[in-house]
């Protein structure tokens, strides 16, 4: 199955979306930091074989997705669960699965708790229930050294600054130091990120997720319902981000939950190994529920 780029106009915004497959079940799928639509490359045609019109946009401030506003207070996680809401109207879906990595899957998480569209199924990769994450915060000091940069990003400019340096190093490092199995983050796929990355109005777009999650919150802060979506967890146990103990509590807020745990796969989990990720998402999607 090929895959195709279009523009949606939803929310205000013109989203960039790499498209395969057709029909009125859509599997929409959401990018993390520092990513794009491009980290669901070896996704979206197992999907579209699947039987679902699979989606994969850039998300608000990201990549080629216009425009990218300015202030903080855009990246609120309700604004961003407005984007999904948009991005499934403008579908006409009937049928809707919600996969996350990354911010996309807290975004996921946000939305499904929050019921803001009907979901069929749920899938998150390698980022804890939000009120898991809160619960860590104070008390787990592994966690809290893994997660020192979201506390630099609070910072006005630096941080920007520092990620696009000598043609974004940092963000290359990111996807090359903390794989595993390097063999899927080549120098043109490193390219890729990096030149995004330094779009006009990008990377101030990119950090202000973890601005606004910090400043503002919303509804990251709860109150969190159990989730009824059937939801699927693919974790990579070699995330140097987030401890696998985040996972320790997660059936408190899901009613119907599955965790496939990936031994030697790093945060990219998606990109790093679909040959492992790949028949998990098939054999639990079509399995009956």
């Amino acid at each position: 199955m090929s895959i195709t780029t279009r523009r949606v106009l939803a929310n205000g915004f013109d989203f960039a979306v790499d498209e395969a497959g057709d029909g009125d079940r859509l599997a929409l799928c959401l990018h993390g930091f520092p990513e794009s639509r491009f980290s669901w490359r070896y996704q979206l045609p197992l999907l579209a074989r699947m039987g679902y019109r699979a989606w994969a946009p850039d998300l608000r401030g990201y990549g080629e997705t216009q425009p990218k506003p300015r202030e903080i207070s855009a990246y609120l996680i309700d604004r961003l669960m407005e984007d999904v809401a948009a991005l499934i109207d403008a579908s006409g879906a009937k049928e809707v699965v919600l996969i996350g990595h990354d911010w996309g899957a807290g975004l996921a998480w946000a939305f499904a708790a929050n019921q803001v569209r009907p979901l069929k199924r749920l899938v998150i990769m390698n980022v804890p229930h939000p009120a898991v994450m809160a619960g860590q915060f104070g008390r787990n000091w592994a966690q809290m050294r893994k997660s020192w940069y979201m506390f630099f990003f609070q910072l006005p400019g630096l941080p920007e600054r520092a990620m696009t340096r000598n043609d974004a190093q940092a963000i290359r490092n990111a996807f090359h130091g903390m794989a595993v199995d390097k063999s899927n983050f080549a120098p043109d796929v490193l390219e890729r990120y990096a030149k995004d990355a330094q779009r006009p109005g990008a990377i101030r777009g990119m950090v202000n997720w973890y601005r606004a999650a910090l400043q503002i919150g919303g509804k990251l802060r709860g109150p969190w319902p159990v989730i009824e979506t059937p939801t699927l967890i693919i974790w990579g146990e070699e995330d140097a981000a987030l401890g696998v103990e985040l996972l320790n509590g997660t059936d408190a807020y899901v009613r119907d939950l599955t965790i496939e745990r990936l031994p030697g796969v790093s945060h990219w989990v998606q990109q790093e190994a679909p040959q492992k990720v790949n028949p998990i998402l098939e054999r639990w999607l079509t399995a009956p529920r």
